[in-house]
């Protein structure tokens, strides 16, 4: 499997009694099925899989698989403190026939990077699927350091990595030493710097609201590689990614998609919802990004 695209980190709708909503949770994956995003992720911290029980996890990869069937790739999370729970979601996407499955470092136990490779590398046995790395030492305290990905860059199933770090000598250094691992946009506001250095996808929490446009600046990159078009896209998205990294991240996913009209609910605990001066910023910023972006890929903002 190739990453391709933009792979967009599902958010999972909740009830308001705080329990999840399959229904909409379909709403939600159906959209991104109709924009025509390139693979859908399920699991991952954009969908509050951490405050979700181990019994939740699974039935809710399997109804996405269910719901999916096989319109687009579908990739599982494995996150979690214990290599033994990792294991376990590991187990669970290779029942359901999820086409791959994400990796990252065990939160809060800092590991060395033999222990890390060692964990990823008995998740990796677990599945035996695609992997995508996810490495996002802001959130689990260590980096996939050189150590890490010379062990576990060995595994044929390691095809990609997804790099959160913010640190663009990570990507430098990515692109140029490890070119068989393909290199993912995981930092949102550096998504043109990535594809400039060769990344051929972005998981972009941002496209389950905005996934045409999210979509648009990719194939200007990558596909059209007219990166003058690519600039001026990410000029116009400039503004909501800095309004996503003022630290109400989930929180304004959900609003976003709320204003698409998906009833998909608040957030769980201990995350609060966004308060009104919030949502009417956020919500002029999606106008203008969704103004601007149409603008520029039918050519009027682009000589």
């Amino acid at each position: 499997m190739k990453f391709e695209g933009i792979y967009t980190p599902a958010v999972t709708p909740l009830t308001p009694d705080g329990e999840i909503n399959k229904k909409a949770f379909a709403d939600v994956l159906e959209s991104l099925i109709e924009a025509k995003v390139h693979g859908i992720i399920i699991g991952g911290s954009t969908g509050e899989y951490y405050a979700h029980t181990a019994e939740e996890r699974f039935t809710l990869a399997a109804y996405a698989k269910e719901v999916i069937g096989n319109r687009l790739p579908l990739i599982i999370g494995t996150g979690a403190t214990r290599t033994e729970d990792a294991v376990e979601y590991a187990k669970g996407a290779k029942e359901i026939n999820a086409d791959a499955i994400l990796v990252t470092s065990p939160p809060y136990a800092l590991p060395t990077e033999k222990e890390n490779a060692i964990h990823a590398l008995a998740v990796d046995r677990a599945a035996n699927l695609p992997i995508m790395l996810y490495n996002y030492p802001g959130r689990m305290g260590v980096s996939m350091g050189e150590e890490y990905l010379a062990r576990v860059g060995q595994s044929k199933n390691v095809v990609a990595i997804k790099e959160s770090s913010g640190d663009m000598n990570r990507v430098h250094l990515l692109a140029r030493e490890y070119p068989h691992i393909g290199l993912s946009c995981g930092w949102d506001d550096q998504a043109l710097e990535f594809f400039a250095w060769g990344a051929r996808s972005w998981v972009c929490a941002g496209s389950n609201f905005l996934p045409r446009e999210h979509v648009a600046l990719y194939e200007a990159c990558v596909l059209e590689k007219d990166f003058d078009k690519g600039r001026q896209i990410m000029s116009a998205m400039m503004p909501l990614m800095n309004f996503l990294d003022g630290g109400k991240f989930v929180q304004s996913i959900k609003f976003g998609c709320e204003l698409n009209g998906l009833d998909v609910g608040s957030v769980r605990s201990p995350l609060r919802p966004l308060n009104s001066e919030d949502k009417q910023t956020l919500q002029t910023v999606i106008g203008n990004v969704k103004r601007t972006v149409a603008q520029i890929s039918s050519g009027a903002n682009h000589a």
